[in-house]
């Protein structure tokens, strides 16, 4: 099951019982604050959770498969979300069984 936003703030609301709309407001200022730290090449680290950084791929030569041209590729910068220790033992332990 994939969740959206609106039921990721829902969820939330029933937790803590503060009002979807607050709760809409929250997670959009989450995801605002990871995009912002991303874009300026911060990190981002919660514990028990994982690590939102920025992976860069070195400039390099590559090959266009469909023409065989070579292309020359620029550094780029990578958005990854590694998860912590504490989270993938807790998803072995509840989907491995």
């Amino acid at each position: 099951m994939n969740l959206t936003r609106a039921q990721i703030a829902a969820k939330i609301s029933e937790a803590t019982g503060l009002s979807k709309r607050e709760t809409e407001i929250v997670v959009e200022g989450f995801i605002s604050c990871v995009i912002e730290a991303l874009t300026q090449n911060n990190t981002i680290e919660i514990r028990g959770f994982g690590t939102f950084k920025n992976n860069v791929r070195e400039p390099r030569q590559a090959r266009n498969p469909k023409t065989g041209e070579k292309i020359n590729l620029k550094k780029r910068y990578i958005p990854m979300f590694k998860v912590s220790k504490e989270l993938k033992k807790l998803v072995q332990e509840s989907l491995g069984k």
